[in-house]
């Protein structure tokens, strides 16, 4: 029993007193409208049938939508062209803004006005009262009554009713609308708010389904377009003074400066439905403007139409804001983050709220609210601003710089003083002393003295392919000659020495012959290891990002780190040979022994090298070429001061003496010397 007495109750509600308005026709059309807005208040006790309620609140507004209706229908019904033959009547009714009343009147509709209190075995089905339905104004009181009727598939039209969920066809499958759905507007309204800047603003709505409905798609539209909600607060029209003032305290505590409000429906020209039976939308955009006396005028500032390409427009210079200034809000969480930094949020805030962090070093951003900074490609560093990748300065050991231009001018004095001691030499190549001391070897050292120079100029300038490949083969080859050099006028002096024992002819095995086939022999070998090395896996240009983080570090990579090594362990390994040959004939008798030289100028050759490596290994970059170049022409002059220089003070001495004692007409006394054989 208990489903037949709520239906019972149910029809009462429709019963014929809430008819306003009628007329019989062929083809009867339902009228809903709120011609009230509030209602007295009453309790029910269900034991008696409810009083029918006590509208107040008279709705001009309404009264003015039912009056087009009465309208077109007699217009219609005059027409022969529309409907011709068919008369069209309709019913009526004020549902007070009244969902209760808005579903009783809708099942008045659906089964006319009998009263059903009893079951019946009759089948239920039969045709609606009414063909079509018209209202309501309201979104909340459209729901029911699209949600009651839409089994039955009467057709609900409303003019009034925006809710973007009513195009819901799986809901409502039967409504219609004649004005555009909330879903255009909230997103014209977002939009609105994103064309002025703002990213950080409050939002009050109508605590209805309309108000609900259109609030939740502005929310989601303004997120897509970065706007945050600082607050978005409910109210509706009857609440208590106090739920009101908690609003009011609300919007003063917060920081935004913007709150979002309803604009108003402007009528086209052009009339079409889209699938879901929403007609296109178009906004007029109001601003309310103050004038004198208190009066606020409602100035049409721009249009959002979304059957154009650019849908919104508006006439800036219209707006007038708070204040009677024109000029745009700032409402904005946080401040727009500039080229050269990135956006960084908040803990615990919304995504509007965000640090702005510079990009760190390699790092830019040259877009307004970066989101990350990019890092730059290896060639390129970011510049001071960190808005710009600019490219790497490229450095290595240049000509032009202070550095490369003292190797340079030493290289340079070392060759020339080397040239020097080769000319003194040759120009008095007959004398005593000059044959004395092997002339042949003297001046194949000098000569390879003059390379190991001048091959410290290869490590001078922009690495190339060749210059790669050329500085370590001309560094290793001449300064094996140099040793081989060296070694062999070593072994000329020990075997010289040795051959005055009786009996002895070591000489005749250690002649020049054979001294040219030692050199050659040695240097060879080193050729040998730069041609493998230069064919297996030969030195080549390579640019260093990793030495400088800004700079770009142009050097010769080793190719293969053995060949390397390999080479300048041949060369230490003759170095110490030279080294022991010279220290086994330092106390040899003779005027001139020239062992004792060679011991410390190897001396001095070891402790260059050895202390080469380990600052070879910690320098950076060009350093460590300069590195290189100091150890070679330090050895080198090395060599040349402890080998040649004694010799030429000891020939310049002998020579003043000889000059004085022929001016003084004394003759030369005689000197013994090592003779070559």
């Amino acid at each position: 029993m208990g489903p037949i007495i709520l239906l019972h109750i149910y029809l009462q509600t429709g019963d014929p007193e809430n008819l306003l308005l009628s007329k019989d026709g062929d083809i009867i059309l339902g009228g809903m409208f709120s011609f009230h807005t509030s209602w007295k208040d009453r309790k029910d006790t269900y034991i008696h049938k409810p009083l029918p309620l006590q509208c107040t609140s008279l709705n001009f507004r309404d009264f003015q939508f039912a009056q087009a209706m009465l309208f077109v229908i007699k217009e219609i019904n005059n027409s022969t062209d529309l409907l011709p033959g068919v008369s069209l009547g309709y019913k009526i009714y004020d549902i007070c803004a009244s969902i209760a009343r808005s579903v009783g009147v809708t099942l008045a509709f659906a089964n006319g006005k009998e009263i059903v209190s009893v079951p019946s075995k009759a089948p239920c089905t039969r045709p609606a009262y009414v063909q079509a339905i018209i209202g309501d104004s309201s979104t909340s009181p459209t729901i029911a009554i699209g949600t009651v009727i839409g089994p039955y598939y009467v057709p609900v039209i409303s003019h009034f009713a925006t809710c973007a969920c009513l195009s819901d066809k799986t809901k409502y499958p039967s409504f219609l609308r004649t004005i555009s759905s909330d879903y255009y507007q909230s997103r014209a309204l977002a939009h609105l708010v994103k064309y002025f800047g703002w990213t950080w603003v409050g939002a009050i709505r109508t605590n209805t389904d309309y108000g609900n409905n259109g609030m939740a798609t502005f929310t989601e539209t303004a997120q897509q377009l970065g706007i945050c909600l600082e607050y978005s607060v409910s109210f509706f029209r009857t609440d208590p003074y106090v739920k009101i003032q908690k609003i009011i305290d609300i919007i003063k505590a917060s920081t935004s400066k913007v709150i979002v409000i309803h604009f108003k429906t402007k009528e086209g020209d052009e009339v079409y439905f889209n699938e879901n039976g929403d007609p296109a939308a178009k906004y007029g955009i109001i601003n309310w403007q103050p004038r004198e006396n208190s009066i606020v005028e409602f100035v049409t500032v721009g249009l959002y139409d979304t059957s154009l390409k650019q849908q919104l427009n508006l006439q800036n210079k219209s707006f007038i804001w708070t204040r009677n200034s024109k000029q745009v809000p700032v409402s904005v969480c946080s401040e727009k983050c500039p080229p050269g930094t990135h956006k960084v949020l908040q803990k615990g805030r919304p995504v509007c709220c965000y640090d702005c962090i510079r990009c760190a070093e390699g790092e830019m951003s040259n877009i307004t609210d970066s989101v990350t900074c990019l890092r730059c490609l290896p060639e390129f560093w970011s510049n001071e601003n960190r808005d710009a990748c600019i490219k790497k300065e490229a450095v290595f050991l240049s000509y032009e710089e202070i550095m490369g231009t003292l190797l340079t001018a030493a290289s340079l004095l070392g060759t020339c003083m080397t040239a020097g001691v080769a000319l003194i030499f040759f120009k008095n190549r007959k004398t005593p002393i000059v044959r004395a001391n092997n002339s042949e070897l003297s001046f194949l050292l000098l000569f390879s003295l003059t390379l190991c120079f001048l091959c410290s100029l290869t490590f001078i300038g922009q690495p190339s392919d060749w210059s790669c490949m050329l500085r370590h083969v001309a560094f290793g080859i001449t300064f094996v000659l140099y040793i081989s050099c060296v070694l062999g006028k070593t072994m000329v002096v020990l075997v010289a020495f040795r051959a005055t024992l009786p009996g002895s002819n070591m000489m005749k095995w250690f002649g020049p012959a054979q001294q040219r086939l030692c050199v050659t022999s040695f240097t060879l070998i080193q050729v040998l290891i730069c041609v493998i090395w230069l064919t297996i896996s030969p030195p080549f240009p390579f640019k260093n990002f990793k030495e400088f983080k800004d700079k770009i570090t142009l050097e010769c990579a080793l190719g293969s780190v053995v060949g390397y090594w390999a080479v300048l362990g041949y060369i230490g390994l003759l170095s110490v040979l030279c080294f022991i040959f010279a220290f086994l004939a330092r106390k040899l008798p003779g005027n001139f022994n020239e062992a004792k030289f060679i011991t410390f100028s190897m001396l001095i050759f070891c402790a260059v090298w050895i202390t080469f490596i380990p600052a070879y290994v910690s320098s950076p970059g060009k350093y460590s070429v300069a590195v290189e170049i100091f150890a070679i022409l330090a050895s080198s002059f090395g060599l040349l001061i402890c080998i040649f220089f004694p010799k030429m003070l000891y020939y310049l001495t002998e020579t003043r003496k000889e000059h004085k004692k022929e001016h003084d007409g004394e003759g030369c006394p005689t000197m013994i010397f090592l003779k070559k054989s």
